[in-house]
């Protein structure tokens, strides 16, 4: 009787995930307002207004999906009500029945069949049987009825607390339909005054060229501290052998790091999906001009696993400006690859990973234009077109 156990556990579980995203939708939008009284970047502008528009989309989805939920559950449990009031309706009946009965006639009769049972032949345990259904099926009659009054109160003050809930979800939901209306127009005019504004226009682009140099400047730092690792194992070497040849002594030496034959394998794709943006000169989503792209760009649903497209050591996690959270693989021979824009991390710094082993979620942090991964392959400072990248073996 009543919404059934699964369908109450489904809606707590809907009202948490909702809960969650109401929490970071009145962070986003804290950050948007901030943005009134600080000076931002043109393109992190655009970011968090596309993020905001994405997250209010998801919470309205999430809002429909409850409101289907507690309404198959509001008519489940107005169907039960139905059913358990015509049995107690029934209930009542036989009761009414039974009290006219005995203010009629009494309880003599009983005490017949009592006294009967009690001093007749017979099998014992029958009798026990029958002396106990005569004493108690009156108040078993009523312990029953009492019983399904009392699941039946259960269940109503369930239906209202359901109802409430679904007249709560409705007006969120559309309030938040206007709201996304009014963002909607609101980052159309932003994107409007960018194609005519050339001064919003230039500023956007130096945003855009400074974030690319500190993409570059990353992997050039790491590449830099990769030779100079090499080059102090290499001096190491040469005092252990000279150390040797003065002493004439057995020196046990560490075998050096290498990955593991158990890990290698062919590349893979780090993430299904469509290709959104390729490698070189790409004309940029919101600039409108041809902007060159150290990577490219994948198309990603929420909660779409990002796998290391090849086994390696994590190197970086870190926000990096226009990619957002990111991490970057460093693979053998001094090949770095770059993972953008993700919604969570599942590795830290120092990890080895394997090839295709989830490292995070994509999301849409710091990108202009959705849920999507940035990906970028570079061989020692130079970058290269990571869907060839994968091609090799």
């Amino acid at each position: 009787m009543g919404a059934p156990k699964k369908t109450d556990a489904q809606i707590k579980e809907q009202k948490t995930a909702l809960k969650k995203l109401e929490t970071d939708l009145a962070k986003k939008r804290k950050e948007i307002a901030q943005l009134e009284n600080e000076e931002k970047g043109v393109l992190n502008t655009i970011s968090l207004l596309d993020q905001n528009l994405n997250q209010t989309r998801t919470y309205i989805n999430e809002l429909s999906k409850s409101e289907v939920m507690v309404q198959r559950a509001l008519e489940q449990l107005a169907h039960d009500i139905d059913s358990l009031d015509s049995k107690i309706a029934v209930r009542k009946e036989v009761m009414k029945r039974r009290i006219r009965t005995l203010y009629v006639s009494g309880r003599s009769t009983e005490a017949k069949a009592l006294y009967s049972l009690l001093t007749q032949e017979g099998n014992p345990e029958r009798q026990a049987y029958w002396v106990h259904h005569i004493l108690y099926q009156d108040k078993e009659e009523v312990e029953t009825l009492t019983r399904m009054v009392r699941e039946r109160d259960e269940m109503k003050q369930q239906q209202s607390e359901h109802l409430v809930d679904l007249v709560s979800m409705r007006t969120k939901k559309a309030a938040e339909e206007k709201g996304l209306l009014n963002q909607m127009s609101g980052q159309e005019q932003m994107l409007m005054s960018l194609k005519h504004d050339k001064a919003m226009q230039r500023k956007a682009l130096e945003e855009f060229e400074r974030n690319q140099k500190t993409m570059l400047a990353l992997i050039k730092k790491l590449e830099e501290k990769r030779k100079k690792e090499i080059e102090a194992a290499k001096k190491a070497e040469a005092e252990r052998k000279k150390a040797k040849g003065k002493k004439k002594e057995k020196v046990i030496t560490k075998p050096k790091k290498t990955i593991a034959a158990s890990v290698k394998g062919p590349k893979c794709m780090p993430l299904e999906g469509e290709i959104i943006s390729q490698y070189g000169l790409q004309e940029h989503p919101v600039l409108h001009i041809a902007t060159r792209n150290l990577g490219v760009e994948i198309r990603g649903k929420r909660g779409g696993a990002v796998r290391a497209a090849a086994p390696g050591t994590v190197v970086m996690v870190s926000e990096i400006d226009g990619r957002g959270p990111s991490v970057i693989i460093e693979h053998e021979g001094g090949t770095y690859s770059v993972y953008g824009h993700l919604r969570s991390i599942r590795v830290q710094e120092g990890k080895e990973v394997r090839n295709c082993e989830e490292i995070g979620e994509v999301g849409d942090i710091a990108s202009l234009n959705g849920i999507k991964l940035y990906f970028q392959v570079s061989e020692g400072t130079q970058t290269v077109d990571p869907l060839q990248w994968l091609k090799t073996k």
